[in-house]
């Protein structure tokens, strides 16, 4: 499917900025209960977390300290899985944890790749 060689970039780009925005949310959930409440105890951890979803999700999104800001944001997501979801079973699907083992995953690949195309970092090296 060699067509799709030439949009790699940009899908990379829409990658990075759509999964920064939608861990956005998962702070936003914890502060201010939105979009959705946020039904358990906001604890120091929670509150960590929180930071590093509303703070490394726009610098992800934007693509600034990209990759500094995707590896904390995988290694938070690495420890929220086996804190929250790992003890109560193996498997992802069975603990709930599918979504934050796929952030982990996706914020270690772009903390390898790098900011790519439409980033603040790409603009900053360009000057």
């Amino acid at each position: 499917m060699r067509f799709l060689d030439q949009i790699q970039e940009p899908a990379y780009a829409i990658l990075r900025i759509m999964s920064g925005l939608l861990f956005i949310q998962h702070g936003t959930q914890k502060f201010f209960n939105f979009p959705a409440e946020f039904t358990y105890d906001l604890s120091a951890m929670s509150m960590a977390a929180g930071g590093i979803e509303i703070v490394g999700g726009l610098m992800i999104a934007i693509g600034l300290f990209t990759r500094p800001a995707a590896f904390i944001a995988s290694g938070m997501s690495a420890v929220g899985y086996w804190l929250v979801h790992g003890l109560g079973d193996f498997y992802p699907i069975n603990n709930g944890g599918e979504l934050i083992a796929l952030y982990c995953f996706i914020f270690l690949f772009i903390a390898t790749r790098g900011a790519g195309i439409w980033s603040a970092d790409g603009a900053m090296s360009k000057s």
